[in-house]
């Protein structure tokens, strides 16, 4: 097998491709033969040193796949062999790579409808958001939702979400090419980070009942000032790397409320593997449905990891990528 490898904290170009033997799967796991693995801002973070939970070195990155099951552990059904699946990975990493051991509790068939690619881009970021929807916040027909950083990952997929659940979706995001990228997943109207708050009101006309922010910075309290009466301000990231400090005065005002979502933490102390699996199924359901509308991700060959995290690191990245190990 192959497997990229991070020796040490830092630029994303360090990382390395290592050959070794592939593993067999213990008694509950599978071995699945990786067709495509999902790559996000946190796994950027992650390779620098810059996340909340630090893998021990060296490490693969990756939390997201999708592939062919090729062998099963004791206790495990023998049917799954051949199937095609998605997963997360246990703990932090491990997907990049040609081959990936899991848990058989943690996967879920890919429906003929969804290809590998699209899958395995969207799992990191659509579960953030099926997982904000289904368990920390209601997105209601007709409610006014304002996205920062839209022409991201998880932007992306909030703006689809919503505009699936019957929203009206304002999407902000720093460039032309980002916001066409917003309006053509979803949103009815795209606008960039000057006056913001401003700009949020003129296009809500009392204020956002819902604002998601995987962004932070500047732009976090100028969207919570813009809440309407009741609205809620969704925490998901910080991805300017700027932590905000919000007013609990602005908070108070108008009975808005700040939410956290945080998938990551639930999946890995309370959902767990049948957890996400329970999320996956959900989510390719509507994808095959046609509710769920991804926009095709940017497919890039594992061995070019080391870019294309540079490019997410630093923000050139517009829309999802996905490494393919053929």
């Amino acid at each position: 097998m192959r497997r990229i490898v991070c020796t040490e904290y830092g630029a994303p170009e360090t990382l390395r491709v290592v050959e070794e033997a592939t593993p067999h799967p213990s008694a509950g796991e599978v071995l699945i033969e990786n067709h495509a693995a999902g790559v996000s801002f946190v796994d950027s973070l992650i390779v620098q040193g810059g996340y909340q939970v630090k893998p021990p070195l060296p490490f693969t990155p990756g939390n997201c796949f999708v592939g062919t099951v090729s062998a099963v552990g004791e206790g495990v059904d023998d049917a799954l062999v051949g199937q095609r699946v998605a997963g997360v990975v246990a703990g932090i990493g491990g997907a990049y790579s040609t081959h990936v051991i899991t848990t058989a509790d943690g996967i879920t068939l890919v429906p003929a409808a969804v290809s590998s690619e699209l899958a395995a881009a969207s799992i990191e970021s659509y579960l953030t958001v099926v997982f904000g929807v289904t368990h920390r916040v209601s997105i209601a027909e007709g409610d006014d939702v304002v996205v920062l950083g839209a022409g991201g990952g998880i932007g992306l997929a909030v703006v689809d979400m919503a505009r699936s659940l019957g929203a009206r979706v304002v999407a902000v995001a720093s460039t032309e090419e980002k916001r066409a990228l917003a309006v053509q997943t979803g949103a009815a109207v795209a606008i960039g980070y000057e006056d913001l708050k401003d700009r949020i009101r003129e296009e809500t006309g009392d204020g956002a009942d819902i604002v998601f922010d995987p962004v932070g910075g500047p732009a976090a309290e100028s969207a919570l000032r813009a809440l309407a009466t009741g609205g809620r301000h969704c925490v998901i990231g910080f991805a300017s790397g700027d932590i905000p400090r919000l007013p609990a005065n602005i908070v108070l005002l108008r009975n808005r409320s700040v939410i956290g979502i945080d998938w990551g933490d639930w999946s890995r102390e309370e959902g767990g593997p049948a957890g996400n699996a329970a999320l996956l199924k959900d989510l390719f359901a509507r994808i095959a449905a046609g509710d769920l509308r991804p926009p095709e991700p940017t497919v890039a060959d594992l061995d070019d990891a080391g870019r294309i995290l540079t490019q997410i690191s630093e923000r050139r990245a517009v829309g999802k990528y996905v490494l393919t190990t053929s």
